[in-house]
């Protein structure tokens, strides 16, 4: 993990607040670009992220084998602080040596995930919701060759969808939504 991933962490977390924050309770029940999530599961996905990669930031376990519920009082608040106590988590020098005990992976790998998941399910989260959302500059450059690099094994996982073809000019976000199998015209 480099001091550059640690800042997109930063403002990708930063970015996913309002678009959470941001959900109407009448909302929880519409369909998301993850064919299997609605709103509320995928809050559910984001916050368990959330809370599971500060949990291996300091090589701690974390069960990624469900979901728990967190959709509890003060929900969108609670979501704000814990994205904050994640790049807390992240920016301890211990975070950044060695390898996950859970994942078996560089804790670098494993950080990078954590902007994978926050850059992409917040434009899952804003395009069914009606939220704007504008992804960090730097996580998308960050993230577009991490992503072509792991999507076959991501695929395989059936983490990512095939991928969405994109013209060869489209912006590096809409290339990045490809690569990770979203298709940038979905709507609810």
């Amino acid at each position: 993990m480099t001091d550059e991933t640690l800042a997109n962490l930063r403002d990708a977390a930063r970015s996913a607040v309002p678009v959470v924050q941001g959900v109407h309770d009448g909302q929880l029940g519409a369909p998301t670009p993850c064919a299997d999530y609605d709103v509320r599961a995928l809050l559910n996905h984001l916050f368990h992220v959330v809370v599971s990669f500060q949990a291996l930031a300091v090589k701690g376990q974390a069960d990624f084998s469900s979901t728990p519920d967190r959709l509890g009082a003060e929900w969108r608040d609670r979501y704000a602080v814990e994205s904050d106590a994640l790049v807390r988590a992240w920016s301890s020098d211990s975070a950044l040596r060695g390898e996950s005990p859970v994942m078996r992976m560089p804790q670098g790998f494993v950080a990078t995930q954590a902007l994978a998941d926050l850059t992409l399910h917040a434009w899952d989260l804003a395009r069914a919701t009606g939220r704007p959302y504008a992804p960090p500059p730097g996580a998308v450059r960050e993230l577009l060759p991490a992503l072509r690099e792991a999507a076959p094994m991501a695929r395989q996982a059936g983490v990512f969808g095939p991928e969405v073809a994109t013209a060869p000019d489209a912006a590096e976000f809409a290339r990045l939504l490809g690569v990770a199998g979203r298709d940038l015209a979905w709507r609810p």
